[in-house]
């Protein structure tokens, strides 16, 4: 029987064809991944793991022959939250554009 992850509960040999899509910064962020993948009906697994100096690395995972797709699905989300988030700073200068209206004659 193969060793299991804590995380997980999935022994190496159920990961065997698994590859990763992304590296998540915290395991916040790696669960709205895993949600988000699982939405569009892609297996996931999320894997903590450390680094070759010993670094916590916690990856998310897809079946190689979903590897594209999650790709497409993840970097999607991520330009959506980057535009809200930047929709959102806008909120914060009202100044946007004033000069272009002023009239200098």
């Amino acid at each position: 029987m193969g060793k299991r992850s804590r995380k997980t509960r999935k022994s190496r040999s159920e990961l065997q064809g698994y590859v990763v899509v992304t590296f998540a910064e915290d395991l916040d962020l790696a669960a709205e991944y895993e949600s988000l993948l699982q939405a569009n009906d892609i297996p996931v697994v999320v894997k903590e793991q450390r680094d070759h100096i010993g670094n916590l690395e916690i990856a998310v995972m897809v079946p190689e022959e979903f590897l594209d797709e999650a790709h497409v699905i993840i970097e999607s989300q991520d330009a959506y939250d980057e535009f809200y988030d930047f929709a959102m700073d806008g909120d914060e200068e009202d100044d946007f554009g004033e000069d272009i209206l002023e009239d200098e004659f």
